[in-house]
C-alpha cells in the first residue's frame, strides 16, 4: 500500500507540473512591469513642458511652450492610448504664448493659455476648442485650478494678490485671509472644496475654501519649511509636498491627511521637488527625481515607510533625461519630459510604466 500511495503521489505531482506550470511560480516571484520609452513628434528645441494628465489609459494630454525664433509659441500633444501626436487645433495655436495646467471636467478638457501675455481658458467639447476669457489681464499667473461648476486662477497685477473664481457663466474676484501675500498654487476637489498654499506674513500657509470664504486651513507644515505641491484624492485623503530647510539643506518632506489626523515624513528624496507627484495605480506615492544616471531616467516610489526607486530605458548619447510630469493612465504610469541628447537641444521625450 505505501509503494502504491508513493506511486499516485508522484502521478499527481507530474500532472500538476504538466496542467498549470505557472502554479509552481510564487507571488514573490511576479514580474515588475518596467518602463518603456513613447515616441513623441519633435518640436522646436528648446522646449518646456508643464503638465500632464490623463482620463485613463487612452486619453492624456501633454501641455507646454517651445522656443521660436520670435518667440515661446504654445505646444499641445495627445495621447490615444497608442501614440502621440501633436494637436494644432486650439485658438491661439499658431500665435505666442503657452499653455499650462490641464484638467478634465465633466467629459471636456481645460487647459490654461497665455496668448501674448493675455490669460484665457482652453475649452474641449465634442471633438472642437473654445476659449474663456478671464475679467482681466494679470502681470503674473501662477497657477490654474477646474472641476464641474467651478475654475480658479491665482496671480497678481499691479495692485497685488488677484483669485479668480469661475462659475460656469461669470467671474468674482474672491479675498483672502489677512496675511497673505502671494498664493503659489492651487487644486480643488469640488466647486465647495478648494485648496491653496500661500507666502504668508508667518511663512508658508495652505487656505481652504468652502464654498463660502477662503479661511486658513489650519495646517502645521514643518518649521522652515515651503510647500510644492498638494494632491487632493475623492476618498478624502490630502498630500502635500514639500522641502524642509535646516541649516540651509533642504529635504523633501510629505504630509498625509487621512481624515482625522495629519501623518509627515521624510523619504530618502534629498531635495526633489515634489511637482509632479502624483498617485499611482498601485496606491503608491509616484515622483520623478533626479537621476544618477545621465543617460535614464529615475522614479521614486514611495508607499508607507518605504521608497524604491526605478530606471526608463537607457538612451544612447543622453546627457539629461528627464521627466517633468507623471499621469494615472489607467492600469499604466505615463510620464512626459525632456531628453537632451548630446550636441543638441533638449527635446521631448515619454515614457510608460506598465499598460
Amino acid at each position: 500500500m505505501n509503494g502504491l500511495r508513493a506511486v499516485i503521489v508522484c502521478l499527481v505531482m507530474a500532472c500538476a507540473a504538466v496542467v498549470s506550470p505557472a502554479a509552481a511560480v510564487t507571488s514573490g516571484a511576479a514580474v515588475t512591469p518596467s518602463w518603456s520609452a513613447l515616441p513623441v513628434p519633435a518640436a522646436a528645441p528648446p522646449v518646456t513642458v508643464s503638465d500632464l494628465a490623463a482620463r485613463g489609459p487612452g486619453e492624456a494630454w501633454a501641455t507646454g511652450f517651445e522656443l521660436a525664433a520670435d518667440g515661446m509659441r504654445p505646444m499641445l500633444y495627445r495621447w490615444d492610448g497608442t501614440a502621440w501626436s501633436r494637436d494644432t487645433t486650439f485658438p491661439g495655436s499658431g500665435e505666442l504664448g503657452r499653455l499650462g495646467k490641464v484638467q478634465f471636467v465633466g467629459e471636456e478638457v481645460w487647459i490654461f493659455h497665455t496668448r501674448d501675455g493675455v490669460g484665457e481658458i482652453l475649452r474641449r467639447s465634442a471633438g472642437r476648442w473654445s476659449a474663456v476669457p478671464l475679467p482681466q489681464t494679470l502681470r503674473v499667473y501662477q497657477d490654474f485650478t477646474a472641476v464641474p461648476g467651478a475654475a480658479w486662477v491665482v496671480g497678481e497685477d499691479d495692485t497685488g494678490l488677484k483669485v479668480l473664481r469661475y462659475d460656469g457663466s461669470s467671474w468674482t474676484a474672491q479675498s483672502t485671509p489677512d496675511g497673505v501675500l502671494y498664493l503659489m498654487g492651487v487644486t480643488a476637489r469640488t466647486a465647495t472644496d478648494a485648496w491653496a498654499w500661500a507666502d504668508t506674513g508667518t511663512g508658508t500657509g495652505v487656505l481652504r475654501w468652502d464654498g463660502t470664504v477662503w479661511r486658513d486651513a489650519k495646517v502645521s507644515l514643518p518649521p522652515n519649511s515651503n510647500v510644492h505641491t498638494i494632491l487632493l484624492e475623492p476618498s478624502g485623503r490630502v498630500t502635500i509636498g514639500g522641502s524642509q530647510y535646516t541649516d540651509g539643506v533642504a529635504r523633501t518632506y510629505l504630509m498625509t491627511f487621512n481624515g482625522r489626523a495629519w501623518r509627515t515624513s521624510y523619504p530618502p528624496l534629498g531635495d526633489t521637488y515634489t511637482e509632479g507627484m502624483v498617485r499611482g495605480p498601485d496606491d503608491a506615492l509616484w515622483l520623478p527625481v533626479r537621476s544618477d544616471r545621465a543617460f535614464q531616467s529615475k522614479y521614486a516610489r514611495v508607499e508607507g515607510s518605504r521608497t524604491t526607486f526605478s530606471y526608463g530605458p537607457e538612451r544612447t548619447n543622453a546627457i539629461d533625461v528627464a521627466p517633468r510630469a507623471l499621469a494615472k493612465a489607467g492600469s499604466s504610469l505615463l510620464s512626459f519630459g525632456t531628453v537632451e541628447i548630446y550636441g543638441s537641444k533638449p527635446n521631448l521625450m515619454s515614457e510608460r510604466l506598465g499598460g
